[in-house]
């Protein structure tokens, strides 16, 4: 089963859903298990969450975590899962967030652990490597978790298992979709759960009143222009501001005294939260309920296993491998949260959490390839991952 084939299979599970989510982790455990791999799989919340782990078992054996998830943003429609293919897009919900990259990991993690000496469908500009290469200076676990699209921030399986010191290592990938650039760094996260209050009256006589939604919309527009709404950093021209969910009135038939807000605020690397939120505190009208924090992320362009990624991806095609930066928060802040740099790479496609979500089939094969070649030039430069600022190839004692 070629990545193109496991994609199919994976969109075919609704995993917006708990049953979903277990049956497409039995899928995936049954998948790796016929293919010789050890698959431990544990419960997190009800929901699984799986690992694997291939590569030898012994200190100095520098370990690259390769990291997925099953789970996709709910509200798809039941024909959404089921994969339809055009030319060269994979259409279907999770397609390009992120069951394709998932099933090409998949695929990457089976070819090292096997050693496959060469080229399988898809890969034919895969270097050739003898099996007997495979993974003997390396190690790869495979961590594919059921909850990277809920809100639970701080509860999802990546942070408990990352916590708990299950995926430790010296470098990670997360498979979202990057367009097969490289992402290094990801805005921080600021979310904002706001009150904005009125005078109620009778809907028949709206002038008598003060309308809170009126007024939390004219709030939010101000919020949009203020002063840190035009700041920029070396990678992004400006942060996100997004009006996530508004709520407000009890009947039709009354003025509304009181409206909420759900802002989702996403900062660019330099910026202050707290001098955003006092800047929204000095808003008329607005009464700040919660607030989520989340920081930026941030690799070195110049990590050792950065650079390595770039080589092996820039190989699979013209204008990938690129450094960038990424718009969206993702799992990749927990391993940096525990010392592990960590990056967003994958393959290409557009319309991710939309009708119209497709994965690029022939980014899939790229991505895959780049991932073994990626993990197979690790040993020859894993002894400079302690010099971050020596070029690969380098002699690390410069």
């Amino acid at each position: 089963m070629d990545e193109r084939l496991l994609t199919e299979r994976l969109v075919g599970y609704d995993t917006s859903c708990p049953d979903g989510l277990r049956a497409a982790g039995g899928f995936v455990k049954g998948w790796l298990e016929s293919h010789g791999i050890d698959a431990a799989q544990h419960d997190h919340g009800g929901l699984p969450v799986l690992l694997s782990t291939v590569g030898p078992d012994r200190p100095g054996v520098p370990t690259v975590i390769f990291h997925g998830h099953l789970d996709v943003v709910p509200a798809a429609h039941e024909e959404q899962f089921v994969a339809v293919v055009d030319g060269d897009r994979l259409y279907g919900r999770g397609a390009y967030d992120m069951k394709g990259a998932l099933a090409a990991m998949m695929c990457a993690f089976r070819d090292l652990a096997v050693g496959a000496p060469e080229p399988e469908r898809g890969l034919s500009a895969l270097p050739a490597h003898p099996a007997d290469h495979a993974l003997e200076d390396v190690r790869v676990k495979l961590v594919i978790v059921p909850d990277e699209e809920s809100e639970q921030v701080g509860r999802r399986a990546t942070e408990t298992f990352v916590a708990a010191g299950a995926l430790d290592g010296e470098f990670a990938i997360t498979g979202e979709p990057t367009e097969m650039q490289i992402g290094v760094q990801a805005k921080g996260v600021l979310a904002v759960r706001a009150a904005v209050h009125g005078t109620s009256a009778h809907g028949s006589t709206p002038w008598i009143g003060d309308n809170a939604i009126h007024k939390a919309i004219g709030a939010f527009r101000r919020i949009e222009t203020l002063p840190f709404s035009r700041q920029s950093s070396e990678l992004y021209d400006r942060p996100s501001i997004n009006l996530a969910r508004i709520a407000g009135g009890d009947a039709f038939n009354m003025v509304p005294d009181r409206c909420e807000l759900t802002i989702d605020i996403r900062y660019v690397p330099g910026q202050d939260p707290d001098e955003i939120l006092r800047q929204i505190e000095e808003v008329p009208d607005v009464e700040v309920l919660r607030v989520f924090r989340r920081a930026p992320a941030i690799v070195s362009r110049r990590n050792p296993f950065v650079e390595v990624l770039q080589s092996a991806a820039s190989v699979t095609g013209e204008g990938v491998g690129l450094t960038v930066g990424r718009d969206g928060a993702s799992d990749a802040i927990a391993f940096l949260d525990a010392g592990i740099p960590a990056v967003e790479f994958g393959p290409s496609g557009d319309g991710h959490h939309g009708p119209e979500e497709w994965v690029s089939i022939s980014s899939l094969a790229q991505y895959r390839r780049a991932l073994v070649s990626f993990v197979r030039s690790v040993p020859r430069t894993s002894a400079c991952t302690g010099a971050p600022s020596v070029p690969v190839g380098e002699d690390c004692s410069r």
